[in-house]
């Protein structure tokens, strides 16, 4: 299969709007006045991506207005993984407009996140550059259980229930399949499965053939087959469809009048045998279908088929809510006063019961990092001194590993692990902090041109080095000062009696900062 940058009118006919909802303004309403309490998620799928403006009020959701565009950037994924540049065009045209929607809200209320499909390419960070270039905000790319946390819980807000459910995400390249009560998740899990990548594999020379229907539902069915004891039937009351592929059959189904929408064995049978009739892609006629689905639509009957025959499911129910939606409800968690229900914080605790962390060493170098950053930073944003706490909460958990190294077994284990709230981004942005928490500041040289990071590092290496006896650390303790590209850390009179190993470690670390160019180090 083959693609080709989509021309203007193309992007246009492809961009989705849909009515709003009773009492709600339409897509071209004013939604930029102060005070307006507006959100923005930006999904970037590996079909579509998306653009959700929203209001929240208390329990209420209300959309302003909804974009889609069928990018499909995960069918430019050549043989080596890497994005082509014709699947990197159509991505940066649909970003570039989606910025120019996001003038007057602040930046705190937007996130961008990127799914299965930025997860997989390796050139990745070339093209997260000029994406985020070209939206004018960061762009985050998120683990596979991340995603289906957020998937339930944009569910759960909008389709509340108290039942045990099921819901399931069948994306591009991806399928998330979450357990989960009320607002809760369970069980959340993400399998490397999804319709683009399975209609590439099997229909990519435009020929549907029964052939390759089975083999593609064997080879969906080996994937998914793990999951079959972790979301056995016994274990949910009903199943629901999240978004892309469950939506779009939903509504040929309803159209065709084979059920109300509802998804079932025997309807998908139907569907299957109605692609076996017309024999392509291009001679399909199914009401409903909308030409951005044609290319994909038989790899997502395929998972479909898999996941309703064997794991017991029934009827499957489209359902309101999304990745989108999901990611508001949690951007909106984050920025509460309190903190309290941001899930990273639950995260950063588990994680240093998990390998054993010193909690009290570990609180010991946060208080003296963000005493130290706050010198550095008079106004420091709240994210980067969230980012500050939390380095300093994991910097020894490598020490389960090995003492030796430490710092470099922390670095690995923060940047690869499942941690709830965090995207991947964030994740190695703490792992770049924990690497270089002590010794020589090469390894980050790339890095280090972040001047937010830099300044995080400062704090938190300065930090460790007044807190390596592992005791209680003097309240009344150096005080940082800068000037330009010059930072002087003044000692309280006779703080220094008795603390010539702190003398000598600031001395190394003076030299250290010295070898790199960046800034000059003075201990007064």
């Amino acid at each position: 299969m083959t693609t080709r940058p989509d021309s203007a009118r193309q992007r246009r006919a492809a961009t989705k709007r849909p009515a709003p909802a009773e009492g709600q303004p339409g897509p071209g309403a004013p939604h930029r006045a102060p005070g307006s309490n507006l959100w923005a998620a930006i999904d970037l799928g590996s079909n579509s991506f998306r653009l959700e403006l929203a209001r929240l009020s208390g329990e209420r959701y209300q959309r302003v207005s909804y974009v889609k565009e069928s990018v499909r950037l995960g069918a430019g994924l050549d043989a080596q993984g890497m994005l082509t540049e014709q699947a990197m065009q159509r991505g940066l045209a649909c970003l570039k407009g989606f910025g120019e929607q996001l003038a007057g809200i602040p930046p705190e209320r937007i996130r961008a996140v990127a799914t299965q499909t930025l997860r997989e390419a390796r050139n990745r960070n070339a093209f997260l550059a000029r994406a985020e270039a070209v939206l004018g905000h960061p762009v985050e790319v998120i683990a596979g259980r991340e995603e289906a946390r957020m998937i339930f819980a944009g569910v759960a807000r909008l389709q509340p229930s108290n039942k045990p459910r099921l819901v399931i995400d069948i994306g591009g390249r991806s399928t998330e399949m979450i357990l989960g009560r009320g607002r809760k998740p369970l069980l959340a899990e993400s399998f490397g499965v999804g319709s683009v990548g399975l209609s590439l594999r099997f229909f990519a020379d435009g020929r549907y053939t029964a052939e390759a229907f089975r083999a593609a539902q064997v080879a969906a069915g080996a994937e998914l087959e793990e999951a079959l004891t972790l979301f056995r039937p016994e274990l949910w009351q009903e199943a629901l469809g999240s978004s892309g592929t469950v939506g779009a059959v939903s509504q040929i189904l309803a159209a065709s009048g084979q059920t109300d929408g509802r998804i079932t064995p025997a309807a998908l049978r139907w569907c299957i045998e109605q692609c076996l009739a017309a024999g392509s892609p291009e001679r399909l006629q199914l009401p409903g279908l909308k030409d951005d689905r044609r290319p994909v639509v038989a790899g997502g009957l395929c998972i479909l088929y898999t996941l309703l025959t064997q794991f017991g499911i029934d009827e499957l129910r489209a359902t309101k809510g999304a990745l989108r939606q999901g990611v508001i409800f949690d951007l909106a968690e984050r920025l509460q006063p309190s903190g309290a229900r941001d899930p990273r914080g639950a995260s950063v605790a588990e994680l240093q019961r998990r390998f054993g962390a010193d909690a009290a060493q570990a609180a010991r170098v946060a208080l003296q990092a963000e005493r130290l950053y706050r010198q550095l930073v008079p106004k420091p944003p709240a994210e980067l001194l969230r980012e500050l706490r939390w380095a300093a909460a994991l910097h020894e958990i490598g020490m389960l590993v090995s003492h030796h190294d430490h710092h470099r077994h922390s670095a690995y284990l923060i940047a690869h692990v499942d941690a709830p709230g965090f995207s991947t981004s964030q994740l190695q942005r703490l792992g770049a902090l924990a690497l270089g928490q002590r010794g020589g500041l090469r390894k980050l040289e790339t890095q280090l041109a972040d001047t937010a990071l830099l300044e995080q590092l400062v704090a938190l290496r300065l930090a460790v080095i007044l807190c390596h006896a592992r005791a209680p650390v003097q309240a009344a303790g150096p005080v940082l000062a800068r000037d330009g590209r010059r930072l002087t850390l003044r000692c309280p009179k006779g703080w220094s009696d008795g603390q010539a190993r702190t003398r000598f470690l600031l001395k190394e670390e003076a030299e250290a900062w010295a070898r790199t160019g960046l800034l000059e180090l003075a201990v007064a």
